[in-house]
């Protein structure tokens, strides 16, 4: 199969969806792989090491999609790489659906068979979104920490404190992947760390493995306002794969926060848990309602893709070569996991999350894969 990989365009996106090591993998069991020139070049991927690798160097994108029976990306296509997907064309990257109506309609339109790495399941749990969700929850705390400064509007307060002076206080809503790296990273340093979930099982197992400055809370609407109230840093690390994140914090809650305390919602890109957080970019990250400083960044791991490509790649690049081995259609049909992984096939939705969102019709991706390859 043809395997084209297009630089991303997404403002401050650095990440490139494959690597060189990728490539050689891809071009080893036969297949060609298309490369934009300079798609590597913000990972710190030049593009002698795709040609040592075997793939082909093509001068832009128009060029990729038109060469490439599968595009491989990072983000969701952007509106002006619309066009350039055509029916029966294979997307494979984090797509995000339940967040975008029009992205979700403009990809029915196209007829291409789009496949989401956020919502591939296999062994119960979701392995290609697993890498950037570790990224974004160790940034969060990261950047959480630079926007409590004072200079960047918050409240002037260290996270870890120093011997004498109380903590920061870290509310983390969700106890998976990006919760409990969030978690961790707060707790290293040295951070008053509060972890919410509505998993019974889940808070057991936290409350015998996190760190002792780490506590479990049952979530609930009331016991959430009782610890907005002392919060300086709020983590939105809620997840219902391929569906819109439910809203956690409304504005109404905002009020009960202190001045200059911060939110980062890391579930922004799912439609967010904070009603009051939209997506925000690397270029201009923050924003600020009712005296609490938003960070609503939809790509934070771009800005470390050096760490994300090859972690993003190492995740996956085994179901890249399944895809393209046996084709979209048997794909689904024999691939269970490949089979999740589907959110558009032949113009119709296949993932429930999405069409719930929409309130469209969704159709089993093995009915809408019926006569494809």
């Amino acid at each position: 199969m043809k395997i084209g990989v297009p630089t991303e365009i997404k403002v401050h996106e650095n990440r490139v969806a494959l690597t060189p090591a990728g490539a050689d993998r891809l071009v080893d069991a036969g297949h060609e792989v298309f490369l934009q020139a300079g798609a590597g070049a913000g990972s710190g991927q030049d593009d002698a090491a795709y040609t040592d690798a075997g793939a082909t160097i093509l001068p832009d994108a128009d060029a990729v999609f038109g060469e490439a029976d599968l595009i491989l990306k990072v983000k969701e296509p952007l509106p002006e790489e619309w066009p350039r997907i055509r029916r029966g064309q294979v997307v494979f990257t984090y797509l995000h659906l339940a967040a975008d109506r029009e992205l979700t309609e403009a990809l029915m339109e196209t007829g291409a068979q789009c496949f989401a790495y956020e919502t591939l399941e296999h062994g119960g749990g979701l392995p290609l979104l697993t890498p950037m969700s570790e990224v974004a929850g160790r940034m969060a705390i990261q950047e959480g920490a630079r926007y409590l400064e004072k200079p960047q509007g918050g409240l002037g307060i260290l996270l870890g404190g120093v011997p004498g002076v109380t903590r920061a206080r870290v509310l983390v809503l969700g106890g998976g992947v990006v919760g409990v790296n969030a978690a961790r990273m707060a707790c290293g340093l040295g951070a008053d760390v509060t972890i919410m979930d509505v998993n019974l099982d889940r808070l057991r197992y936290l409350d015998e493995v996190m760190p002792r400055n780490c506590r479990t809370v049952y979530s609930t609407p009331l016991t959430i306002r009782e610890h907005l109230v002392h919060a300086d840093l709020v983590v939105g690390a809620v997840l219902i794969p391929g569906a819109a994140a439910p809203k956690l914090i409304r504005r109404a809650d905002l009020s009960l926060m202190k001045k200059g305390s911060v939110i980062v919602d890391v579930a922004v890109d799912q439609g967010g848990c904070v009603e009051t957080c939209k997506p925000t970019t690397h270029a201009d990250p923050v924003y600020e309602v009712d005296g609490v400083v938003h960070y609503g960044v939809a790509n934070m791991p771009g800005a470390v893709p050096r760490t994300s490509t090859m972690a993003l790649t190492n995740a996956t690049l085994e179901w890249t070569l399944t895809l393209a081995e046996l084709g979209p259609g048997r794909s689904i049909r024999e691939n269970r996991p490949l089979a999740t992984a589907a959110n558009v096939i032949e113009g119709k939705i296949t993932y429930p999350g999405v069409a719930e969102a929409f309130a469209l019709e969704c159709v089993a991706p093995e009915t809408a894969a019926e006569g494809l390859e």
